[in-house]
């Protein structure tokens, strides 16, 4: 960001917080809220602080302004997503430690490394296909990003080289972005199809899911993503730069034959647990523990001590938990429902104005979601469906499924903690992924979301 504009917008934010905060227009406790939301998430969205310490400061100002308890605010520490990421970086060092990233990187070179544009849209392609069978966001990134930045150091792409950026974009973004079109693949989707049923009785299928979702945010958005990172991360594989990077390759002294079969048999019994989740219940956070565990142990895991501790970023659980808490507030506080109602006031919605409504829907809760977060949601709008279903003349069904178009927007890499611990386990710097969220963001209203729109009238869900 500008280094003008970054100032001046921190302090127009503050004085906006001060404003919210010591003159409130209502209820106090909203107030003070959103003044406290609106300040974290001017820091985190400008990079002014680093992430954990904005988090520290959140929690801070909840706890002393009294905004809420601390078992609410902090019950992200409990969450299955902190768990799932501490575990994924045990595993992900593992996985480079044993040297098996770089073995599946060279039984995948001959196949992707050809030219840069395959290798992007091959391990686009493989990212978004492990989100049928794997039910985590940050399960396929823990286990394609490691063998994403092997493969960048096969063919000479150096740390902080487009063609590293490149990669790492693409696997964050893949990981997690399609799978918002299927139904089990992501934490949203899952709370939105819990909450249909619990509140309005809705139950929606997996096939029904896919065919409404998939074809446009899932496919479409791919091709999408690929052409970004080819256009603002342009890079080129050339035979010299492949043969001295095979030359240069190291192994550590943990990369013996045996420590990557033990590796990949573990990894393989996680996987498996992780697909089959549906069957024996465990969340896949736990199965991540105690794979983390079984690693870690003397003697028969291959991450050391002292590896353990440089694989966590304890900065990002922060930002995580930090998050987390947010949206917590978000919700607890009613600023979650004042916000929705806002929204609801200001955008045009009337019956029989089927485009005008679907636009305004999905851009509510894509601004929805810079505020509560992605997964926070559909547990602000859900409620209020019926609400809008009514001004809208939308039936239920179609009110609720709009919420995908919106929370499937990420504009900001801290709406979506698995974008987060994607480019932490690429080793790459976060602000990158902002080069292709932004653009990616305003294709998908000015482009996707028409297309959205037709391809909905066709399935039947409009008019």
């Amino acid at each position: 960001m500008n280094a003008v504009l970054k100032p001046l917008l921190l302090t127009l934010t503050i004085v906006l917080c001060a404003w919210l905060a010591l003159l409130p227009q209502g209820d106090p406790l909203v107030y003070r809220a959103g003044a406290v939301v609106l300040l974290t998430l001017a820091l985190w969205g400008t990079g002014s602080l680093p992430p954990f310490l904005t988090s520290l400061i959140f929690f801070a100002l909840v706890l002393t302004l009294g905004l809420a308890e601390p078992a609410l605010i902090f019950a992200g520490f409990g969450s299955t997503a902190v768990w799932l990421i501490i575990s994924g970086f045990v595993i992900g060092a593992a996985i480079t430690l044993s040297g098996l990233g770089q073995r599946l990187a060279a039984l995948l070179e001959p196949r992707l490394a050809g030219s840069y544009p395959r290798l992007i849209g091959g391990l686009a392609l493989m990212a978004m296909l492990l989100g049928f069978v794997m039910p985590s966001s940050i399960g396929r990134a823990v286990v394609l990003v490691p063998i994403g930045m092997a493969l960048a150091e096969r063919v000479g792409f150096a740390h902080g080289s487009r063609g590293r950026l490149g990669i790492a974009v693409t696997l964050a973004l893949t990981c997690n972005m399609p799978s918002f079109a299927i139904l089990p693949a992501n934490i949203p989707n899952m709370i939105l199809s819990g909450a249909s049923e619990t509140l309005h009785g809705i139950h929606f299928g997996y096939t029904d899911y896919l065919l409404l979702h998939f074809p446009i945010l899932g496919l479409l958005k791919t091709g999408l993503i690929v052409a970004l990172v080819l256009l603002i991360f342009p890079a080129r594989i050339t035979p010299n730069e492949r043969a001295a990077a095979h030359q240069a390759a190291e192994l550590g002294p943990q990369a013996t034959p045996a420590t990557r079969r033990r590796v990949a048999l573990l990894l393989l019994l996680t996987l498996g647990m992780w697909m089959t989740d549906g069957l024996h219940g465990i969340n896949p956070a736990w199965v991540g523990l105690v794979t983390a565990i079984v690693l870690l142990l003397p003697r028969i895991g291959v991450v050391p001590p002292k590896a353990f501790n440089g694989a966590i970023d304890f900065g990002i659980v922060l930002f995580v938990a930090g998050a987390l808490g947010l949206g917590a507030l978000v919700n607890a506080s009613g600023l979650g429902a004042e916000v929705g109602g806002a929204l609801q006031r200001w955008l045009p919605l009337a019956p029989g104005h089927d485009a005008t409504n679907f636009v305004s829907l999905s851009a509510m809760a894509a601004l929805t979601g810079l505020v509560a977060t992605i997964p926070g949601v559909p547990t602000v709008l859900t409620p209020m469906a019926p609400d809008l279903a009514a001004a809208s003349g939308l039936s239920l069904p179609a009110v609720l499924m709009t919420q995908v178009v919106g929370f499937s927007t990420v504009i900001f890499p801290y709406q979506v903690g698995p974008l987060i611990v994607a480019m932490q386990l690429s080793g790459e710097r976060l602000g990158e992924l902002l080069r292709v969220t932004l653009p990616l963001a305003l294709l998908t209203f000015v482009a996707l979301l028409p297309l959205d729109y037709l391809w909905w009238r066709l399935l039947g869900w409009l008019g």
